[in-house]
């Protein structure tokens, strides 16, 4: 087999590989807008099942209905940061730098994309960067 063959063969397996990644983006991309969809969705009907602030004849009722609230403000904080997260990482997409490790500059595994679409860091990155989170909560 000639060098050219082999050459061709090789750039032939990289352009379809980088194709596949692209598809495999634009499907998280999909799945990361319909998350952000749903989680709006939730958010507009938590807030409107969301008691205001009554008073109860009762201390007791009192103090569990500011729990429950306390409770579903914490929950929806926690949405925003994921909702945040999601923006981002769509945000990544459209300008073509989804999947690229912020602390290495690696590609990320398609893997780890897939299950944890959000994510900016690849997995040896992440890995230690909890490490030293646990060495300084020492």
């Amino acid at each position: 087999m000639s060098k050219k063959t082999t050459n061709q063969k090789q750039k032939t397996k990289i352009v379809k590989s980088l194709t596949l990644r692209e598809k495999k983006i634009q499907e998280i991309k999909k799945r990361l807008i319909a998350q952000k969809d749903a989680l709006l969705s939730e958010a507009e009907e938590a807030l409107n099942e969301l008691p205001g602030q009554t008073i109860f004849p009762d201390i007791g009722d009192q103090a569990s209905a500011e729990t429950d609230r306390n409770f579903m403000l914490r929950l929806r904080g926690r949405e925003q940061r994921l909702l945040k997260k999601i923006e981002n990482a769509v945000d990544r997409i459209e300008h073509g730098i989804f999947g690229i490790c912020e602390k290495c500059g690696e590609e990320i595994d398609l893997k780890r994309l897939d299950a944890r679409p959000v994510t900016t860091m690849c997995i040896d990155c992440k890995t230690q960067q909890e490490e030293e989170e646990k060495l300084k909560e020492l």
